[in-house]
């Protein structure tokens, strides 16, 4: 395997404008949107478990049209008749819970009850900290990432080949089959949902204090000074984990450098103390007066949590920070709008939007059970089951019902619609161990302290040398 950032047309998203997303991405016509799609031992002590039982769900799409209704493809068909059985293990990072109750859906709805699921649901930073040591003696199937992280552990030998159960799917173009698939060409993902990456914020609020939209950078610094003014922090920061601040590098480097340098960049064919990713570091230094105190200590679904209660004024995360709110009337107040311009050569043209999915263990205990299943995953029927629980997300296949989605869902797919560039976030779009154990560090020791940039630059640099000559 090369070790190189993969571009959006090798992980689904290839350049793509609004019509050529509706047909080969989502395949959907009219008025029918959708919106946007960012690694334990054996499940550790805090995780938890749960089998699946009692009889099939009824589809999300039971009231749609006669696509959705035929949209349950030959892969269905064979899991309402397959013939698997046993026991199914499945490793699940899905630890919210408004994800792990929508899995658990899935898992309810599996036509062939001849097959025993337990889902081993595992923190989602523990999980995807350990996935490595994990993937030595994994469950028979496991959520993951598309992107290079997918075509990573595929090249090592360390995920099943799928490429029978994709010959049953239908619902999905080849933009997601694509995403879905290693460096050999063989299928290893079975893509679930996706989302977009903005900065979002509360309704009322903006209409109660007056605030605009900013589309350019200049607009975002007023509106920080006066939210500060206000008396409201105006940047939510959250860093448990050391992966949700990657956002908000590939935010800026996208915005002042622009795609090509930001895809090259993650491949390892640019240098990270140049003077393009001191103006990155510069920028970010500018903003951190705005930032909540303590980001590194706080995961982000306390940041969500206090951005809710009116702490702070903007947040930006992918559009799962729905997900924490069980008060609809808070989900319902939330918007959120594309990272404004910086570089008027760049505007606003990239958006970030992360392929969710579900890998196959290399030698799984029960292979027929899980191709069954993950066949059934790839339906319309298993996925309407998922987003009527969890409403955060896009699902992946195109004759999911849509009568149910929301705002922010339409939103989220007409912003990636519209996109020149599409990219998959830094933990997806670069190398794993420079990912987990370079990025993620650095940028925590920066906002620790942002005077110490070009240390930790050229620290940067030197690993990212030796990582991808390797």
């Amino acid at each position: 395997m090369t070790d190189r950032s993969p571009r959006p047309s090798e992980v689904g998203f290839s350049l793509l404008n609004r019509r050529q997303l509706l047909s080969g991405v989502v395949g959907l016509t009219g008025a029918a949107l959708l919106a946007g799609c960012g690694s334990s031992s054996k499940p550790s002590a805090g995780a938890t478990s749960s089998t699946a039982g009692g009889s099939p769900s009824t589809a999300a799409g039971s009231s749609s049209s006669a696509a959705a209704a035929g949209s349950s493809s030959s892969a269905a068909a064979a899991a309402a008749g397959g013939k698997a059985t046993g026991n199914l293990t499945w490793g699940s990072n899905a630890s919210d819970a408004k994800p792990k109750a929508a899995f658990q859906a899935v898992a309810d709805g599996f036509p062939n009850k001849n097959v025993a699921i337990k889902i081993n649901t595992t923190d989602h930073n523990t999980f995807q900290d350990n996935i490595t040591t994990y993937l030595q003696q994994p469950d028979d199937i496991f959520n993951w990432f598309s992107g290079l992280r997918m075509r990573f552990f595929a090249s090592k030998g360390l995920a099943g080949d799928i490429s029978d159960v994709w010959k049953g799917v239908s619902g999905m173009g080849d933009a997601f089959k694509t995403a879905s698939t290693g460096d050999d060409g063989k299928q290893y993902l079975v893509p679930v949902s996706y989302y977009a990456w903005g900065i979002h914020y509360r309704k009322s609020v903006f209409a109660q204090k007056g605030y605009k939209i900013p589309t350019k950078w200049d607009e975002m610094m007023a509106l920080m000074d006066k939210m500060k003014s206000d008396g409201i922090t105006p940047l939510a920061s959250a860093n448990d984990g050391k992966w949700p601040q990657q956002g908000m590098f590939d935010q800026l480097n996208l915005r002042i450098n622009g795609y090509q340098f930001h895809v090259d960049l993650m491949a390892g064919k640019k240098d990270w103390s140049g003077p393009e990713v001191k103006a990155v570091f510069d920028q970010w230094a500018k903003i951190l007066p705005f930032y909540q105190e303590g980001g590194n200590g706080r995961t982000w679904q306390s940041a969500a949590d206090d951005w809710a209660a009116g702490k702070t004024g903007m947040y930006l995360l992918g559009n799962f920070v729905t997900s924490n709110f069980k008060d609809q009337t808070i989900v319902d107040d939330i918007d959120f709008f594309p990272f404004p311009e910086i570089n008027p050569a760049h505007g606003q043209d990239a958006v970030e939007a992360p392929i969710d999915g579900m890998m196959m263990a290399a030698k799984p205990k029960n292979p027929d059970a899980a191709k069954e299943f993950l066949g059934f995953l790839a339906t319309s029927t298993a996925q309407s089951s998922y987003v009527k629980v969890d409403g955060s997300v896009v699902m992946a296949n195109s004759a999911v019902d849509t009568a149910g989605y929301s705002a922010i869902q339409k939103k989220a797919f007409d912003l990636i619609s519209k996109a020149k560039y599409i990219t998959q976030f830094l933990d997806r779009d670069s190398n794993p161990q420079f990912a987990s154990n370079v990025a993620g560090p650095a940028f925590a020791d920066f906002l620790a302290d942002s005077t110490k940039s070009t240390s930790i630059m050229k620290s940067m640099q030197d690993q990212a040398k030796a990582i991808f000559a390797g």
